[in-house]
């Protein structure tokens, strides 16, 4: 499970630490989806002058939204967290896996469903190999780890969103492409309200701008791929012609 706590800056520390001992040099382009935009954002307050740019996938916005609107999430996070912790005593002991809880989820998962099935969108994906699919699967039935590293993440999540608020630092010119899904299937409200928020991150640097991928639920690399492949070669050439 690594560390503990799974606060962004550890997880921001530990990239930092394997790009380093990799003798991958800079600059990053960073590439975050959901979560991993806390960490993509921390990483670079913590380490700025190593960072190109950035690409955000549909990212967690909690530092963005309303102090209301983050109540609502962390009643959310909390009984998440209570079934992951249900989840994880079953692998533990070896006992009968319950079931995907109906709520909380963007899918809507199958009655009797085994927990360990709800990574993603629920496992088995079928966008992958069934090899894919028989390794992450025997992961998710098999090692407590993972149901310790992702306890501990949802955990810190609104400390993370916290450090991201009292740490809030502009990137300058550094390119910010934020790709907003519009399909999470919660109603034309919702998708408007989710876009202004996430239309907040374009503060952050003067050479930002905001995607909305119109046929894509959260998982926009998986829905409309091509957005994100492009965003990410458009500012790669962007870096090649400015040079070093």
């Amino acid at each position: 499970a690594g560390p503990m706590p799974r606060t962004s800056v550890e997880i921001a520390r530990e990239l930092h630490a394997a790009l380093h001992n990799g003798h991958i040099p800079g600059p990053y382009l960073l590439v975050g989806h959901s979560f991993g935009s806390y960490t993509t954002r921390t990483f670079s307050d913590m380490y700025m002058p190593e960072v190109y740019g950035l690409v955000i996938v549909d990212g967690e916005s909690g530092d963005l939204d309303s102090s209301e609107r983050s109540r609502g999430a962390l009643l959310n996070f909390a009984r998440d967290i209570a079934a992951l912790k249900a989840c994880r005593a079953a692998i533990a002991h070896h006992g009968p896996l319950p079931p995907i809880p109906a709520a909380g989820h963007s899918y809507r998962p199958a009655p009797n469903v085994p927990c360990s099935h709800q990574f993603f969108r629920g496992l088995p994906m079928p966008q992958w190999s069934a090899h894919l699919n028989a390794t992450v699967l025997h992961i998710a039935n098999t090692r407590v780890a993972l149901y310790d590293a992702v306890i501990s993440e949802m955990e810190q999540m609104p400390a993370d969103a916290e450090y991201l608020i009292q740490h809030r630092r502009s990137f300058g010119n550094r390119p910010i492409i934020v790709l907003t899904a519009q399909l999470h299937g919660r109603g034309a409200a919702f998708e408007r309200r989710w876009a202004s928020v996430q239309r907040r991150y374009l503060s952050l640097s003067s050479n930002a701008k905001q995607v909305l991928a119109l046929r894509s639920g959260h998982y926009i690399q998986l829905d409309q791929p091509r957005l994100v492949i492009d965003a990410i070669r458009e500012e790669l050439h962007t870096q090649q012609k400015s040079g070093p």
